[in-house]
Protein backbone atom coordinates (compact mmCIF):
# COMPACT_ATOMS: atom_id res chain seq x y z
CA UNK A 1 0.00 0.00 0.00
CA UNK A 2 1.48 3.55 -0.12
CA UNK A 3 2.20 6.16 2.10
CA UNK A 4 2.23 9.87 1.38
CA UNK A 5 5.92 9.71 1.84
CA UNK A 6 6.27 6.94 -1.26
CA UNK A 7 4.04 9.89 -3.58
CA UNK A 8 6.40 12.47 -2.32
CA UNK A 9 9.40 9.80 -3.40
CA UNK A 10 8.13 8.89 -6.81
CA UNK A 11 10.90 10.27 -9.03
CA UNK A 12 10.01 10.03 -12.90
CA UNK A 13 12.59 10.26 -15.69
CA UNK A 14 12.80 13.77 -17.20
CA UNK A 15 12.80 13.77 -21.19
CA UNK A 16 14.85 16.36 -22.71
CA UNK A 17 12.21 18.74 -23.57
CA UNK A 18 8.67 17.43 -22.91
CA UNK A 19 9.15 17.04 -18.61
CA UNK A 20 7.91 13.28 -17.42
CA UNK A 21 7.83 10.45 -19.50
CA UNK A 22 3.61 10.09 -20.16
CA UNK A 23 3.58 6.73 -19.52
CA UNK A 24 5.57 6.59 -16.23
CA UNK A 25 3.30 8.79 -14.80
CA UNK A 26 0.06 6.88 -16.46
CA UNK A 27 1.97 3.86 -15.00
CA UNK A 28 1.75 5.43 -11.39
CA UNK A 29 -1.47 7.22 -11.44
CA UNK A 30 -2.46 3.38 -12.15
CA UNK A 31 -0.89 2.07 -9.10
CA UNK A 32 -2.62 4.58 -7.53
CA UNK A 33 -5.91 4.06 -8.34
CA UNK A 34 -5.80 0.35 -7.33
CA UNK A 35 -4.22 1.26 -4.10
CA UNK A 36 -7.40 3.89 -3.59
CA UNK A 37 -9.77 1.80 -4.35
CA UNK A 38 -8.55 -1.28 -1.67
CA UNK A 39 -8.52 1.12 0.43
CA UNK A 40 -12.27 2.28 -0.67
CA UNK A 41 -13.24 -1.78 -0.19
CA UNK A 42 -11.80 -1.89 2.93
CA UNK A 43 -13.50 0.81 4.31
CA UNK A 44 -16.73 -0.30 3.00
CA UNK A 45 -16.13 -4.10 5.08
CA UNK A 46 -15.19 -2.21 8.10
CA UNK A 47 -18.49 -0.13 7.30
CA UNK A 48 -20.11 -3.51 7.00
CA UNK A 49 -18.76 -5.35 10.22
CA UNK A 50 -19.95 -2.71 12.40
CA UNK A 51 -23.18 -2.98 11.09
CA UNK A 52 -23.28 -6.70 11.47
CA UNK A 53 -22.02 -6.04 15.06
CA UNK A 54 -24.97 -3.99 15.61
CA UNK A 55 -27.47 -6.66 14.64
CA UNK A 56 -25.35 -8.92 16.69
CA UNK A 57 -26.04 -6.56 20.01
CA UNK A 58 -29.56 -6.63 19.31
CA UNK A 59 -29.95 -10.10 19.28
CA UNK A 60 -27.96 -9.88 22.51
CA UNK A 61 -30.64 -7.83 24.04
CA UNK A 62 -33.71 -9.75 22.26
CA UNK A 63 -31.69 -12.91 24.35
CA UNK A 64 -31.70 -10.72 27.97
CA UNK A 65 -35.25 -9.69 27.28
CA UNK A 66 -36.18 -13.13 26.61
CA UNK A 67 -34.75 -14.38 29.95
CA UNK A 68 -36.31 -12.00 32.34
CA UNK A 69 -39.48 -12.85 31.00
CA UNK A 70 -38.67 -16.26 31.98
CA UNK A 71 -37.51 -15.19 35.27
CA UNK A 72 -40.68 -13.85 35.68
CA UNK A 73 -42.79 -17.00 34.64
CA UNK A 74 -40.78 -18.90 37.51
CA UNK A 75 -41.58 -15.84 40.03
CA UNK A 76 -45.29 -17.04 39.78
CA UNK A 77 -44.68 -20.87 40.66
CA UNK A 78 -45.28 -22.41 44.06
CA UNK A 79 -42.92 -21.06 47.16
CA UNK A 80 -40.36 -23.38 46.87
CA UNK A 81 -39.87 -23.45 43.13
CA UNK A 82 -39.65 -19.92 43.38
CA UNK A 83 -36.42 -19.56 45.46
CA UNK A 84 -34.30 -22.25 43.94
CA UNK A 85 -35.90 -20.27 40.25
CA UNK A 86 -35.13 -17.04 41.45
CA UNK A 87 -31.66 -17.73 42.40
CA UNK A 88 -30.83 -19.67 38.94
CA UNK A 89 -32.64 -17.13 37.03
CA UNK A 90 -30.96 -14.14 39.14
CA UNK A 91 -27.58 -16.17 37.88
CA UNK A 92 -28.29 -16.56 34.30
CA UNK A 93 -29.65 -12.92 33.97
CA UNK A 94 -26.55 -11.67 35.42
CA UNK A 95 -24.12 -13.74 32.87
CA UNK A 96 -26.33 -12.82 30.19
CA UNK A 97 -25.55 -9.34 31.45
CA UNK A 98 -22.38 -9.89 32.01
CA UNK A 99 -21.78 -11.10 28.25
CA UNK A 100 -24.12 -8.32 26.90
CA UNK A 101 -21.87 -6.03 28.75
CA UNK A 102 -18.53 -7.67 27.41
CA UNK A 103 -19.90 -8.26 24.00
CA UNK A 104 -20.81 -3.69 23.95
CA UNK A 105 -18.01 -3.17 25.31
CA UNK A 106 -15.98 -5.18 22.62
CA UNK A 107 -18.08 -3.84 19.93
CA UNK A 108 -17.55 -0.24 20.99
CA UNK A 109 -13.46 -0.67 21.27
CA UNK A 110 -14.09 -2.10 17.80
CA UNK A 111 -16.34 0.64 16.22
CA UNK A 112 -13.67 3.01 18.06
CA UNK A 113 -10.68 1.17 16.45
CA UNK A 114 -12.73 0.94 13.17
CA UNK A 115 -13.70 5.29 13.75
CA UNK A 116 -9.47 5.54 14.46
CA UNK A 117 -8.65 3.70 10.96
CA UNK A 118 -10.92 5.96 8.98
CA UNK A 119 -10.42 9.00 9.77
CA UNK A 120 -6.47 8.01 9.57
CA UNK A 121 -7.14 7.05 6.19
CA UNK A 122 -9.47 10.31 5.55
CA UNK A 123 -6.12 12.31 6.91
CA UNK A 124 -4.18 10.30 4.70
CA UNK A 125 -6.15 10.80 1.94
CA UNK A 126 -6.06 14.63 2.38
CA UNK A 127 -2.69 14.33 2.80
CA UNK A 128 -2.38 12.49 -0.75
CA UNK A 129 -4.57 15.30 -2.25
CA UNK A 130 -2.55 18.34 -0.71
CA UNK A 131 0.85 16.78 -2.12
CA UNK A 132 -0.80 15.71 -5.40
CA UNK A 133 -2.23 19.45 -5.85
CA UNK A 134 1.36 21.20 -4.68
CA UNK A 135 2.88 18.55 -7.01
CA UNK A 136 0.61 19.78 -9.70
CA UNK A 137 1.27 23.74 -8.86
CA UNK A 138 4.90 23.15 -9.33
CA UNK A 139 4.71 21.07 -12.27
CA UNK A 140 2.63 24.31 -13.78
CA UNK A 141 5.35 26.73 -12.70
CA UNK A 142 8.24 24.64 -13.99
CA UNK A 143 6.22 24.66 -17.91
CA UNK A 144 5.71 28.65 -17.14
CA UNK A 145 9.12 28.92 -16.71
CA UNK A 146 9.70 26.54 -19.80
CA UNK A 147 7.86 28.63 -21.57
CA UNK A 148 9.75 31.98 -20.33
CA UNK A 149 12.64 30.75 -21.21
CA UNK A 150 11.68 29.43 -24.88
Amino acid sequence: MFTPLDIENKKFQKQMMNGYNVDEVDDFLDELTIEYEKLYKENAELRNQVESSKKDLEQYKSIEKTLQNTLLMAQKSADDIKKVAEQEAEQIVKNAQDKVQFSVEEITKETENKRRELMELKKQSDVYRAKMEALLISQLELLKEMKEED
